[in-house]
């Protein structure tokens, strides 16, 4: 009688970059570094973004290939970066800008089974180190997200690049990165499995930086303790949804901000923005079963938000003359069968979430 061996299948992870390059000016080596895949490189960028950086893409060796410029990850942007891929036959994708861009070039290579170098331009997401990209629709709401195969072959962090980004991306940036801590701890802070630990613990840190450096890091640009925030947006908040996987990325915080990209009212507002709201709008959703640690943090996180200019209240997002039907449009959105929402370890009915968000900025009550 044979043996029969069992396996058991553990998700992949795709952890971090291949290879991370970072310094001041360290741009200008990027294209010794694209010549590695081939001499023809298909470049995806924003407006602003490719101002700021076709200087370090000249080289005689080098084909570059410009797409017109990217402001939303859209199926109907995929579609036509499709076609020019396909006329083109580029050797690797470069995605240079902020996390649309990023994601959006990302998803081509990973459809188009291309090599894909990352450059980020600000540093209001970890998007340029992640194996995620998010898709909206053609009126900027979210639609769909989509798992890659492995994160960025290369990424390069160009201190003096991201400097020249306005202050309010960084903020964001800390916005959706402090993020990592209260998601992952609520959706797998009793998790026994030693990757989940390590994530989590990571989050932990990675809040903890930023509480310490941020309002010195925002006064400072450029400054070495800067370089340290921008490390902790761009790099840590990627690795720690990396060794996590799905659960430590995203939960209720991120499932807020997916439901307000549905109101055209928040879409002057940036991603992490609308994130650090829903941080607020999820430790509610914690107070009402009785955690009074989620008070004290909300009321740490308001605080905190103040001193460096992150919205704590639907009238700092904008939303001041929106609608009570509005906001329960939302509410139902962010309650939907598919939202990240549902990792909460417990129940949340979309009347719940629209008292959390009406009541981000309420006092503590006292218990007797």
């Amino acid at each position: 009688m044979s043996d029969t061996l069992t396996v058991e299948a553990l998700p992949i992870l795709a952890i971090a970059p291949a290879q991370l390059l970072r310094g001041k000016g360290i741009l200008s080596q990027l294209p010794q570094y694209l010549l590695r895949y081939g001499n023809k490189a298909l470049v995806i960028a924003g407006k602003t973004a490719n101002q700021v950086t076709a200087s370090y893409l000249c080289n005689p060796d080098l084909e570059i290939i410009n797409t017109p410029a990217i402001a939303d990850c859209s199926d109907q942007n995929l579609a036509m970066l499709h076609q020019i891929v396909q006329q083109e036959k580029p050797h690797v994708v470069v995605g240079v800008g902020g996390g649309k861009v990023l994601d959006t070039a990302k998803l081509i290579a990973h459809q188009s089974k291309l090599p894909i170098v990352t450059v980020p331009t600000t540093g209001a997401t970890c998007a340029a180190w992640t194996a995620l990209s998010n898709v909206y629709d053609a009126d900027g709401a979210f639609s769909y997200d989509v798992t890659l195969d492995r994160c960025p072959d290369m990424m390069f962090v160009d201190y003096d690049v991201i400097a020249t980004a306005p202050k309010r991306t960084l903020v964001s940036g800390i916005g959706d990165a402090i993020a990592k801590w209260y998601e992952s701890s609520v959706s797998s802070g009793s998790s026994e499995k030693t990757m989940v630990i390590a994530a989590v613990q990571e989050a932990r840190i990675l809040r903890d930086i930023l509480f310490q450096k941020s309002a010195e890091a925002i006064a400072n640009p450029n400054s070495p303790v800067w370089r340290e925030v921008v490390d902790a947006t761009v790099c840590l908040a990627g690795a720690i949804g990396g060794i996590g996987g799905a659960n430590c990325r995203t939960v209720a915080a991120h499932a807020i901000h997916n439901a307000l990209t549905h109101s055209h009212h928040t879409h002057g507002i940036l991603h992490g923005e609308k994130v650090a709201y829903g941080i607020l709008v999820q430790l509610r959703l914690e107070e009402f079963q009785g955690n009074q640690l989620a008070a004290s943090s909300r009321h740490q996180l308001l605080k905190f938000y103040q001193e460096i200019g992150l919205p704590t209240s639907l009238a700092a997002l904008g939303l001041s003359q929106v609608t009570l039907s509005e906001l329960e449009h939302i509410a139902e959105i962010a309650c939907q069968p598919n939202s990240d929402i549902h990792r909460l370890p417990f129940i949340v009915s979309p009347s719940q979430v629209l008292a959390a968000m009406v009541s981000t900025t309420s006092p503590i009550l006292a218990t007797v």
